[in-house]
């Protein structure tokens, strides 16, 4: 049982033992990630989700903490090194990470690493020694040691101590690795020329950046009493050059003490009554070598008188003045004084008008102190100087100015004085010119196109006209205008209007091509300035097609209730022409080529329809089976997308003799009211033979009036029709451009024959017949419809009619 419990512990529990190390900088943020622990171990994260992974710190500060859901290491809480670790070194976070089910342990080492975050500092803030005047060169001074929390190339590395006339500084290296640093006498000190002295003493660490840390030495000189020192002379002379380097000798003055040894050591100093001239000229306290400490500038002074004092070892003292004469150099630049200044003028300005006015002055002498001026080239603007005030000068226009060519103009002027070496400054003025009304508007084209479909809707924006005007603000702000005139006697407003401010053409009303193939106007662009400048362009406007009309059946005319009938005998071979659907459409281009089809008909072998001429011909021999009546459906089609089409009833008769048609026909007109009166008629014609004669001649006289009648209204009425478009002439389109229309009757009797040719119809004359008439003249050619059959059928019985 033992055993067993032994093995099971062993099979399900592992223990794993493994060491990581990562390596970050201290102070980093909360939430920086230290690694990707899971990354680093090999394994994913639903393995540290379900072995309920966490990390062990036997510190009592959580620094680290586990990010399960990304497998990462996290900061928790920001780390100091120095807090942490001190002067230690490495420094590091010893962290154990647990997962059960297998349980596995690793080890994980955190080094943090120094960063410069910390500044040497010192203890106290001054140090203060006093010391005789007598102490001999390299006395030694103890000084405190600073002390940096970095550690390495962070830390402490050097001293330096400021100013250096009278100390340096030695540094002594320690066992554990500090520094002790000491203050070395380099020269002696003079209480007569110094007796309290201030050092600087600065600790810089190795950081990047560097960091340091000061304290401030104070220094008390003690003196000692002696003999009174004289000097040779008590005025000495000097002349500098300005400009001289620093450090220059300038002079150098002496003087003796009858003192011995120390006491008669004399150290020279300048006056302090000198006040600020002091520190521009320095003394060797030794050697009594005046040298330039400073610039000297002519322009500022030309002359300086320095009292200087000699000092021995007791504080007893003698002077002297040394007389320093400065020499002149071209070392100042002219400088430039802006007294006037007009910011913009009109480009109307008339030539010499005085835009600036500007004072250089030049504060070196003689030729030095001269100046000229000049400005850039190629503008418009000159400068001159003004007449018995050599130093003023004043800009003015020289050429006629433009705005639309520039607008603004940064005039450089310069002026340079005559010295052998001459110095110059420079000034840039900013003019800004001020529009005039002086260019028109100019549109972008001389003409413009544009096109439109028929039937579009009112108010749609057709295109836009652009006109550019190379004024400014108000002065280039265009408007346009519509120019009046007429089309076809309308005012052209009421096709068209222009958006003023856009220039966008939109359409007033709905265009029609059949009534107006294309609209010519004007647009004027007009500026605002005052007087206002315009110019205008000439607009086209193509009204482009629509198949927005359907073919319109010419011939056969539709009477409505007549039944009219073509014959054709039965002895007609293959191809006879039955008769000729005539039909326009007025649309142009593809939407007027018409193609005709036969849609219905009693024996579809018998008639054909020529797809493009509209001719009704026999397609093949007629036989005595054929029936009397046939009824032919032809639908004429245009060519349009979609396309539109119409339909046209024809009435064929096949027979030798009209007793024949009369019969069939007959039969047909008992179905309808309207052929009763017609059949009364026939009947009556059939039993007054002699009668019907006499009464046919007199209907032959007034169907021949009734035609002229037609014919008079028709051509009447052709001028207001619309213009039927034009068809290329190698398309057979059907429309009888160059084909005559014709009626021919023939009895046995040749005197009794009458031809009769209708004069061809004109492309200007075709019309839509079947919409042209009224209410009333539709039923009277109806009733004249029906006489017509009447008259044919006892014209026939006189003779053959074909």
């Amino acid at each position: 049982m033992w055993k067993q419990l032994v093995y099971l512990m062993v099979f399900y529990v592992t223990t794993v033992h493994s060491q990581l190390s990562y390596s970050i900088p201290e102070e980093m943020g909360k939430g920086s990630v230290v690694g990707n622990i899971a990354q680093d171990l090999g394994s994913d994260l639903q393995r540290l989700k379900s072995g309920k992974a966490r990390i062990y710190i036997a510190d009592s500060m959580e620094y680290i903490e586990l990010d399960k859901r990304r497998g990462l290491l996290l900061i928790k809480e920001k780390i100091d090194r120095e807090l942490l670790c001190a002067k230690t070194t490495p420094c590091a976070l010893h962290l154990q990470m647990i997962l059960e089910d297998p349980m596995e342990l690793y080890t994980i080492t955190v080094e943090i690493t120094d960063i410069n975050d910390n500044a040497p500092s010192f203890q106290e803030k001054e140090i203060t020694f006093e010391i005789s005047e007598s102490a001999v060169m390299g006395a030694k001074f103890m000084l405190e040691n600073a002390f940096d929390p970095d550690v390495g190339i962070n830390g402490l590395q050097s001293y330096s101590l400021k100013p250096t006339d009278h100390f340096g500084l030695k540094l002594h290296s320690q066992e554990d690795g500090s520094k002790n640093v000491e203050m070395i006498l380099q020269k002696s000190l003079d209480r007569e020329q110094q007796e309290r002295m201030s050092l600087l003493l600065t600790a810089i660490d190795g950081g990047e950046p560097q960091m340091s840390g000061t304290v401030q030495i104070n220094i008390i000189v003690l003196d000692v009493n002696d003999n009174a020192p004289v000097f040779t002379q008590k005025i000495y002379k000097a002349a500098v050059t300005e400009n001289t380097q620093k450090g220059s000798k300038i002079a150098q003055v002496s003087a003796s003490d009858a003192d011995e040894g120390s006491n008669g050591k004399i150290t020279y100093s300048i006056s302090k009554t000198m006040g600020s001239s002091r520190n521009l000229f320095i003394i060797d306290q030794t050697s009594g070598e005046v040298t330039l400490n400073g610039e000297i500038d002519y322009e500022v002074a030309n002359n300086y008188q320095i009292h200087i004092q000699a000092k021995d070892q007791g504080g007893l003292s003698d002077s002297c003045k040394l007389v320093i004469d400065v020499l002149d150099t071209n070392d100042n630049k002219p400088i430039i004084k802006v007294l006037s200044l007009s910011n913009s003028i009109s480009e109307e300005s008339p030539l010499g008008k005085v835009i600036a006015m500007i004072n250089v002055n030049d504060p070196d002498s003689g030729s030095n102190g001269r100046v000229q001026c000049t400005i850039s080239d190629n503008i418009p603007f000159a400068i001159a100087s003004s007449v018995g005030r050599p130093n003023f000068f004043s800009l003015q226009t020289q050429q006629k100015l433009d705005r639309e060519k520039n607008a603004e103009y940064n005039i450089s002027v310069t002026c340079a004085d005559e010295g052998a070496q001459p110095l110059s400054s420079t000034v840039s003025l900013c003019v800004n010119i001020d529009d005039v009304n002086d260019n028109a508007p100019v549109f972008e084209r001389s003409f413009y196109e544009a096109y439109v479909v028929e039937n579009n809707t009112p108010g749609q924006s057709v295109f836009k006209v652009k006109a550019s005007d190379s004024d400014w603000n108000q002065n280039a702000r265009v408007s346009y205008i519509l120019e009046e005139s007429a089309v076809n006697g309308v005012s052209v407003s009421s096709y068209v209007s222009v958006n003023a401010d856009s220039g966008v053409i939109s359409a007033v009303r709905s265009f029609d091509y059949e009534q107006l193939k294309e609209l010519h106007f004007c647009v004027k662009a007009q500026d605002g300035g005052s007087p206002p400048l315009s110019g205008n362009v000439t607009v086209k406007i193509i009204i482009q097609d629509q198949n927005d009309n359907g073919p319109q059946i010419l011939y056969p005319v539709q009477t409505g209730g007549s039944v009219v009938a073509e014959m054709v005998p039965r002895s007609a071979d293959v191809g006879y022409l039955v008769t000729k659907v005539v039909a326009v459409d007025v649309d142009s281009g593809q939407n007027a080529w018409l193609s005709y089809k036969l849609q219905k008909s009693i024996d579809r072998a018998l008639f054909e329809v020529g797809a493009q001429n509209g001719e009704i011909r026999t397609a093949r021999q007629v036989t005595d089976r054929d029936a009397v009546k046939h009824r032919l459906t032809v639908v004429v089609e245009d060519n349009g997308q979609p396309s539109r089409s119409a339909t046209v009833t024809v009435n064929v008769a096949v027979a030798d003799s009209f007793p024949e048609v009369i019969s069939e026909f007959n039969s047909h007109s008992h179905d309808t009211k309207h052929n009763d009166s017609l059949t009364f008629y026939l009947i009556l014609a059939l039993a007054v033979v002699s009668v019907l004669f006499i009464f046919s001649l007199i209907t032959i006289i007034s169907v021949k009036i009734y035609r002229w009648r037609q014919k008079r209204q028709f051509y009447k009425s052709a001028p207001n029709l619309p213009v039927i478009p034009y068809y290329p002439p190698v398309y057979a389109d059907g429309t009888l451009q160059h084909a005559y229309n014709y009626e021919m009757c023939g009895t046995t009797d040749s005197r009794m024959s009458d031809i009769k040719f209708v004069r061809p119809y004109s492309q200007n004359t075709l019309v839509n017949v079947s919409r042209a008439g009224t209410v009333q003249r539709e039923k009277k050619e109806q009733e004249d419809a029906d006489l017509s059959l009447e008259v044919r059928i006892l014209y026939t019985s006189l003779g053959a009619c074909s």
